[in-house]
């Protein structure tokens, strides 16, 4: 049976670079709070017969949100083997606030005081052996980053598990809480199971709601509850701050005489940056060039160089397999379907890739070196002002590599209204997978006008404040913002290897789609615009896929796209939003080439016009995510009625802003009357109308409800309030 060992830690603490080095894996790992979700596990390097697991970052064991609960749970029901506590060196005060709760858990523990080399360049220098004995566990002194400490970290980690080696002591506090605590542990005794005593007893001294709920206390409770509020009336003072005041009173006593600060004079590098990149006037136009410069480096210049080698290397392709499927003599049908289709289609995602690598490396770079988390700490500014909160910006940073984990990320979110609205508008973030749909577009209607690719970025930030505005005013999602506190992390250099590991596992993830979906997407694709529903090969426009597409196609035609290709494309970016590029490149031959072709844009300019295009490429960034993304909002939602208003909110919201676009777009730029201006104000009705009678729906059936059945902290306690 395998050995596990917990590795957890406050976030942003340094707990998954920890992580890859004892493992050799590559978990993503950003210079900001909220890249762990989940909690992920792998072999410990050098014993295969040990699995470290890798659990969220967390503040505190106290359950407020998703994370903390589901680290509680893992260490109460799963019972590790032991625990790797990563403690920040650079904030020991705050780290040891988890050291003290984990302390009372009586795990076997060991203490990583990680980033020792950040501190030790600031001034603060640690007596480890001194810790050591104030926490009653050993502690090792390491650095992830450097990869200094790490054997010796494991090896000490592997005895300790293999002793069964716990802490010798755990915090004691002062006055009557000590006593009131002594007593409680007495009273619930025949109720604690297995359960360690001294952290039960804290947690029932300070009306943990989930541990009510688990314990069967009935009449117990009177006699607990009476205990404590004799404590709250004798230090008058509520029993949750009195046990945070104790730790903290705990935490300076253990840390007098074991961290001595060296003197240091002014501000630090990272505060001088600090003053001009999040200036209150100047922290967002500055965020706008960096996302403008990134754009058109990785789309309009250096990416637009790679052009022409993907075109040559699928262009070779495409005729050495083409020559010997010839000599092979197979069928017409055969050939096309992996000429036309396969190779089309996936070249056509493909062609993308030196532009999005280029553009991961970028976003790497900033997220590695701390400006990521200062664009959160920018943008709670603006969005405190809508009613949303700065947390609700960590999942969106998080989703501009793929939507789902940037989903899973609003587990940092207490407020479960605040969580579901997240939920619902991190996809408006553009992900990987719809940078080739601007990429395309960009490429072929706008070459000389560098704003409008990263223009979608700033629209679907717009569209989140939008969506903000209007549903923090419903009784659905009404209610004061969660409050966002979060440390800054220094600025560093990031590590060369690191963000070509980021860069490359982003990657890797695009390509190995467009190796399985979207492959399959195109050999769809391609036999549906091939055959007749006889089964005989016929022209595209005389195809099942046209047929399909002409059917739907006048739901779009308001919006500048009521042709059956642009029709099929939408349906099939549900899929992938990737397999939009691939559609194309299997019904009008684009895959290979981008705007320096004048084929190309004398096809796709058949069926667009900039106006249109430009329309388009707003629709692919606000309508509903791939059906990957829309099972990561039905699973984090916990509530089918939930996600169907997602999806109609999305929907509604691309339809109406696409539709605006081309009607007046048309009309100011391309002198087109509002032709459709009937179609236009029915459409419009319709969705407001089903908009409406939804939200009438979620309302009646969830508003006052929380979507987590009864299982949070919030519906804890409530049903013990009631109970009460």
């Amino acid at each position: 049976m395998k050995m596990k060992i917990a590795l957890l830690g406050n976030p942003n603490c340094g707990k998954t670079t920890m992580f890859n080095a004892v493992t050799g894996s590559t978990q993503y790992v950003g210079n900001w709070p909220g890249v762990t979700v989940e909690k992920k596990e792998g072999p410990i390097r050098g014993h295969k017969d040990t699995l470290l697991v890798d659990l969220p970052g967390i503040y505190s064991l106290s359950p407020y949100t998703l994370e903390e609960r589901i680290t509680r749970s893992y260490l109460t029901n799963d019972k590790p083997d032991a625990v790797i506590n990563i403690v920040d060196s650079t904030n020991i005060e705050r780290s040891l606030y988890l050291t003290t709760e984990l302390l009372e858990m009586n795990i076997p523990m060991i203490v990583a005081l990680n980033m020792t080399d950040a501190a030790e360049k600031a001034g603060v220098s640690i007596d480890a052996d001194k810790l050591s004995k104030s926490l009653g566990c050993r502690v090792i002194k390491t650095s992830a980053s450097e990869g200094t400490g790490i054997e010796d970290l494991v090896k000490n980690t592997i005895d300790i598990a293999s002793l069964k080696e716990r802490p010798a002591s755990y915090p004691r506090f002062s006055g009557c809480i000590e006593d009131t605590l002594e007593m409680i542990s007495v009273a619930a005794n025949k109720f604690s199971g297995d359960l360690p005593k001294r952290w039960l007893s804290v947690n029932l001294f300070s009306r943990d709601p989930i541990l009510r709920q688990q314990l069967s206390l009935e009449d117990g409770l009177n006699e607990i509850e009476g205990l404590i509020k004799s404590c709250e009336e004798s230090d008058d003072d509520d029993s949750e701050s009195m046990i945070a005041n104790e730790r903290y009173t705990c935490i300076d006593g253990i840390l007098k005489g074991t961290v001595i600060k060296g003197r240091t004079e002014g501000l630090s590098a990272s505060d001088r940056i600090d003053v001009v990149l999040t200036n209150r006037l100047l922290g967002l136009p500055i965020f706008f060039m960096i996302m403008w410069s990134i754009y058109y480096i990785s789309i309009q210049t250096l990416g637009d160089m790679t052009i022409g080698w993907t075109e040559t290397l699928f262009g070779t392709i495409s005729e050495r397999v083409s020559a010997l499927l010839s000599s092979a003599n197979v069928a017409e049908w055969l050939h096309a379907l992996i000429i036309d289709g396969a190779i089309a289609g996936v070249g056509a995602v493909l062609g993308f890739v030196p532009q999005l690598m280029i553009l991961f490396l970028l976003i790497s770079f900033l997220e590695d070196c701390g400006y990521m988390a200062r664009v959160a700490f920018i943008m709670d500014r603006i969005f405190r002002q809508f009613g949303l909160s700065g947390k609700s910006f960590i999942p969106m940073l998080v989703g501009t590599g793929c939507s789902v984990p940037g989903i899973m990320a609003s587990r940092t979110i207490e407020n479960e209204s605040d969580r579901r609205l997240t939920i619902m508008l991190t996809p408006f973030v553009p992900c990987g997978a719809k940078l080739p749909v601007f990429a395309l577009f960009a490429g072929a209607f706008f070459p000389q006008q560098s704003w409008v690719a990263p223009s979608m970025y700033m629209i679907g930030i717009g569209m989140v404040i939008l969506s903000g505005i209007i549903l923090k005013k419903t009784d659905l999602f009404g209610g004061e913002p969660a409050p966002f506190v979060m440390e800054l992390p220094s600025y560093r250099m990031p590590k060369i290897k690191g963000v070509l590991t980021h860069m490359w596992e982003r990657s890797k993830a695009f390509i190995v789609k467009a190796g399985t979906v979207i492959f399959f997407a195109a050999g769809l694709i391609w036999f549906l615009q091939a055959f007749s529903w006889s089964l005989q090969m016929v022209r595209p426009d005389e195809s099942i896929l046209a047929s399909i597409g002409s059917f739907i196609a006048p739901i779009f035609r308001p919006l500048g796209f009521g042709n059956w290709q642009s029709s099929v494309a939408v349906v099939t970016g549900f899929l992938a939003k990737e397999a939009v590029v691939s559609t194309y490149g299997v019904l009008l031959g684009v895959g290979e080439v981008l705007e320096d072709d004048p084929m190309l844009v004398s096809q796709i300019s058949r069926i667009f016009t900039p106006v249109s295009a430009y329309a388009f490429m707003v629709f692919t960034l606000l309508a509903p995510p791939c059906f990957a993304a829309l099972g990561a909002i039905r699973s984090e939602m916990r509530s089918w009625k939930w996600t169907f208003f997602a999806i109609a909110w999305q929907t509604g919201l691309a339809y109406m802003l696409s539709m605006l676009i081309y009607q007046f777009g048309g009309l100011f730029f391309e002198g087109k009357e509002v032709s459709e201006m009937a179609t236009v104000i029915v459409g419009s009705l319709v969705l407001i109308a089903m908009g409406y009678s939804l939200y009438r729906i979620i309302k009646n059936s969830v508003s006052g409800k929380c979507a987590c059945g009864g299982n949070c902290a919030r519906c804890g306690a409530a049903k013990a309030g009631h109970s009460k």
